[in-house]
């Protein structure tokens, strides 16, 4: 996938827009690849089979979603369909300006703690009738954690002695041992530092809903430990109301990430908030 591909499509399925400059977005994302389309839109396109559900979920969803955030999400304007070789169906979005959160831009940490915490609820609170449960579309998040629970076992027996291995062990007891219990609400599914966009340092909008769906909001959190820090993260967590159980559970999230991308910095976050550690 490159800027001559979506050139061919775009002219092919969308005439009008032909003449737009067609520039790659980098870093232009593991799941979809991101191209910019002019100066107000953007073109996306699923990676591989796996993601390719997503497009037509999307579509469906965003704009139902957009009136009750308080934050931009991605406003779908085209549905493109599978041509030039290449098999699946792709979007264009209105363009969003910012940056993502990197913790060197983030001009408050806490407010923007804050603020997504704000989103995240105003996220789950709209209208999750007929929304689209977890499954292969997402990967399963908003179901149990324990879904990948083989996988992650398997992760901590071949880190070894690079991870402390009893404390990974109890982290993810916790969380299979936290079972949602409550109706199931929206989730975003990925909040992660390149999902949020920054304008001037503060959080502006919350991008890619590939992963979205209705059910536990558990996995949500894991922001807590990939980018939260001290009172950030414990201005989240009260903001969001995430009460123990669900903070078990994303907690658990969190390690499988971890694990299976090998990102100790996070695991060791993990671990410390698991002591109660990780709010200081």
């Amino acid at each position: 996938m490159d800027a001559d591909l979506v050139r061919r499509l775009v002219a092919a399925q969308f005439p009008h827009w032909a003449g737009l400059p067609v520039t790659p977005v980098v870093p232009g994302g593991h799941d979809h690849r991101t191209f910019r389309l002019g100066d107000e839109l953007s073109v996306r396109l699923p990676s591989g089979e796996g993601y390719a559900q997503q497009v037509a979920k999307e579509q469906r969803w965003l704009p139902v979603l957009a009136p009750r955030l308080p934050l931009a999400i991605p406003q779908p304007v085209a549905h493109g369909a599978p041509g030039d070789g290449y098999p699946f169906e792709w979007s264009v979005y209105r363009w969003l300006e910012g940056e993502p959160a990197m913790a060197g831009t983030i001009a408050d940490p806490v407010a923007l703690a804050v603020e997504l915490a704000g989103f995240l609820r105003a996220l789950g609170a709209a209208d999750a009738a007929g929304g689209p449960p977890p499954g292969p579309h997402n990967f399963h998040r908003g179901g149990p954690v324990a879904f990948y629970e083989a996988e992650s076992l398997r992760a901590i027996e071949t880190l070894g002695g690079r991870i402390p291995r009893e404390a990974a062990l109890a982290v993810w007891e916790d969380a299979v041992a936290s079972p949602w219990e409550g109706e199931p609400v929206w989730f975003h599914g990925d909040v992660a530092e390149g999902n949020l966009l920054l304008r001037d340092g503060r959080l502006a909008a919350v991008i890619d809903f590939g992963t979205s769906g209705v059910g536990d909001p558990a996995c949500d959190t894991v922001i807590a430990w990939t980018l939260l820090r001290g009172r950030a993260r414990a201005a989240f967590r009260e903001a969001l109301g995430a009460d123990d159980a669900t903070w078990a559970r994303g907690r658990g999230w969190a390690l499988w990430k971890a694990l299976i991308t090998e990102d100790l910095v996070t695991l060791a976050e993990v671990l410390a908030d698991a002591n109660g550690n990780g709010a200081g």
